[in-house]
């Protein structure tokens, strides 16, 4: 499935969960790294004005969809996709690193999230080994000096998968430097799964999440901050759906 920004396309080129862990396995049996991003609306407007986050979404290996949106204009295309929300691929994740014997890193967030977030992995992981926990200040730039020595630390560490909680488009962008300056690591953006995992956000309960109505809960617990960015999400949708419906005549 191709997503058109601006002149570009973006590929969603695993379909599902079960392919992802699949082409993280292999990677990691191969000693080869990989960057994963969970494309959705956000990212999608974000993609437009961007042209650093554009490029950093280009040096992705794996894209999957992270919001029912992208699902359903897949659906109009024609094409099959499931929801894999990034926050729900931690814990799958972290149990394939324990199988594979890679060791996980943590990066984003505060200290006393990525304790906690460690803990609670360690304790549902036998066998985890968390060899970094590192919590960038206010302000990281990816680009800058100090992302450098991040990725320096995490290959020193022995790391072969990092969590990044950085949030779009810093974590997109840092895994994007990473592929290049620290190939044999695999960075997996997650936004938000290491504070659900411990306790410092509150996601949305699991009936919500099965209508389909996250992304309401989400803007109703913080409408100030929220709910602008959820109106230029939906200017966005009715481009892409008459794209997406060209793309399913096309292939016709």
């Amino acid at each position: 499935m191709k997503i058109r920004v601006g002149e570009e396309e973006i590929a969603v080129n695993l379909p599902d969960a079960d392919a992802l862990l699949e082409a993280v396995r292999r990677r990691m049996q191969s000693g080869e790294g990989f960057a994963l991003a969970t494309i959705n609306l956000d990212h999608l407007v974000k993609l437009r004005g961007d042209s650093g986050f554009l490029a950093a979404y280009r040096a992705q290996d794996f894209v999957v969809a992270d919001g029912n949106p992208i699902v359903w204009l897949a659906r109009l295309a024609g094409k099959r996709l499931s929801l894999v929300p990034g926050s729900d691929m931690v814990m799958p994740l972290a149990r394939l690193a324990a199988e594979e014997g890679v060791k996980l890193g943590l990066v984003g967030s505060t200290e006393e999230s990525l304790s906690a977030a460690g803990a609670a992995l360690e304790t549902a992981v036998p066998g985890l080994e968390i060899a970094a926990r590192i919590a960038p200040p206010m302000g990281f730039d990816p680009d800058e000096p100090r992302a450098g020595e991040i990725l320096r630390d995490l290959q020193t560490a022995g790391v072969g998968l990092v969590f990044l909680a950085l949030g779009a488009p810093k974590q997109e962008r840092l895994a994007a430097r990473g592929r290049a300056e620290t190939p044999g690591i695999g960075f997996a953006s997650i936004g938000a799964g290491l504070d659900f995992l411990s306790g410092a956000q509150n996601r949305a309960p699991r009936w919500v999440r099965a209508i389909a109505m996250e992304w309401a809960w989400r803007m109703f617990s913080a409408p100030a901050r929220l709910m602008p960015r959820y109106a230029r999400c939906f200017a966005i949708l009715p481009g892409h759906m008459w794209r997406a419906l060209r793309m399913r005549w096309q292939d016709r």
